[in-house]
């Protein structure tokens, strides 16, 4: 509909503009045929004056010898007085009686004397349902003043004009149907590949978020169904993603409940026990709480951070109290596996964050690093500082990281456990979540946590941090 009034204005707009140009030139075809019979009859009326024995005998055989077709020629005096006419039994003036062909006369000659007649003037006049186009002048003949006036019928340029309008009421009409028709195939046409892609898209849900879009049809429609596309590569990603973290959480949680679960039938299948059993039965239990505890907090901190709920604060801090704080923390866990924890060139950093979440990348780090260190070993910590980037290193000598598990060591669950031995001593989850929750840490704080330097003896994360 908006295309067909969009069309339609224009059309409506160059047909009024032609039909008003058309008329108007016909107008002034006609203007200049009455100017120059008029100056024609002038001429045959000096003419006839040599021969005639006065002015009004000259005129009324002008009148009388000089014709133009659809042309009545009248003259007046001064007061308005008809002097000559043409003969009306000859004229062109359209009409079906002697007597309507009078009244006709008497309706221009009217006009014409409302009008000075000492001035040139043209006019169009409707007279008993004809058009006239009316042309007076003034004549001077022998020192006297009259009005030489000329009414053409203007039935041929009418009958022009009628079939102009006939013609554009028949072409505008059938040109929009056939523009509207052609438009709406084309629409058709064009839109056929978007409504495959929206029932391809209708069709897809979380259990087929491997089919994709149809990509054909116009540059935009293969845009957009590229751009779509691409949503559902995230989409289909993001939902393997949950899976496995869903599959994994299941899997971690799973272990610490069936111990204590397990610990507690074992200590119920007999009546009575020792209260030595009781108490290692006990602890077996709060060892798996505990490392359950840990594992529900530290889901819960990642799902708060991808909910966008975890906000770090803002507030000063130095950050090598923080690191030195973090070092302490683990050393009893440390010193349990025969590692050192040893902190080296460790700069002066005032920033501002949230010294909690700061401490706990630091904590996981640290605690990762302890683990998979060899008895004997030492994991070293170094901070510096340039510019306005602060970097913190920790490595350990541990048998490294293969190259095929770089890029996913940071992902939730997972741990090369064929090159890095788990240990039971940790201050964190032990889940595969330390990893993962230090870079998120990092990343609320504006900075990232990477893999520096990875093979047998030595592996370094690499902690960058903007100071402001």
């Amino acid at each position: 509909m908006w295309y067909t009034a969009l069309l339609a204005l224009p059309l409506i707009v160059f047909a009024v503009v032609s039909y008003m140009v058309v008329a108007r030139t016909l107008e002034r075809r006609t203007d200049r045929f009455i100017g120059d019979a008029l100056s024609a009859f002038s001429r045959e009326l000096v003419a006839e004056r040599r021969a005639s024995m006065s002015v009004a005998e000259a005129m009324r055989t002008a009148v009388t010898e000089v014709r133009f077709r659809d042309l009545n020629i009248a003259i007046l005096d001064t007061s308005g007085s008809l002097v000559a006419m043409n003969s009306t039994d000859d004229g062109e003036l359209v009409s079906t009686s002697r007597r309507a062909t009078r009244d006709v006369e008497e309706q221009l000659l009217a006009t014409v004397r409302r009008r000075p007649l000492d001035a040139t003037h043209a006019l169009s006049v409707a007279a008993s349902g004809s058009n006239f186009r009316v042309l007076s002048r003034p004549l001077t003949v022998d020192g006297l003043q009259f009005a030489l006036t000329g009414a053409y019928s203007m039935r041929d340029i009418d009958d022009v004009l009628q079939r102009i309008r006939e013609l554009f009421f028949v072409a505008i009409p059938l040109l929009l149907l056939v523009s509207v028709t052609g438009g709406y195939a084309l629409a058709r046409r064009s839109l056929a590949p978007v409504a495959a892609m929206s029932s391809r898209a209708a069709a897809i849900s979380a259990t087929n978020l491997h089919e994709r879009l149809p990509v054909s049809g116009s540059d935009e429609l293969v845009t957009l169904a590229s751009v779509v596309n691409g949503l559902l590569d995230r989409l289909e990603r993001s939902f393997d993603e949950q899976r496995r973290f869903i599959a994994d959480a299941s899997h971690e949680l799973r272990t610490p409940t069936a111990v204590v679960r397990t610990e507690a039938d074992i200590t119920l299948s007999r009546a009575h026990r020792s209260e030595e059993e009781y108490r290692e039965s006990v602890g077996v239990m709060h060892d798996a709480a505990r490392r359950l505890t840990r594992i529900v907090d530290d889901l819960f901190l990642l799902t708060r951070a991808d909910a966008g709920q975890v906000v770090a604060r803002v507030e000063p801090l130095y950050l090598e109290e923080v690191l030195h704080d973090a070092s302490r923390a683990v050393r009893t866990v440390a010193a349990a596996r025969g590692v050192r924890i040893e902190v080296r060139e460790v700069a002066a950093v005032a920033m501002v964050g949230d010294a909690d979440l700061l401490g706990q990348l630091l904590l996981n780090l640290l605690d990762n690093a302890i683990k998979y260190s060899p008895d004997d070993g030492a994991v070293v910590v170094t901070m510096t500082r340039a510019a306005l980037l602060c970097t913190i290193r920790v490595t350990d000598r541990g048998p490294g990281i293969p190259a095929d598990a770089v890029s996913r060591v940071f992902d939730r669950f997972y741990r090369a456990d064929a090159a890095r031995s788990r240990s039971d001593a940790s201050v964190t989850s032990g889940a595969g979540l330390g990893l993962a929750i230090a870079r998120r840490i990092a990343q609320l704080h504006g900075g990232d946590v990477q893999v520096g330097r990875s093979e047998p003896g030595h592996t370094e994360f690499v902690v960058t941090l903007p100071v402001s």
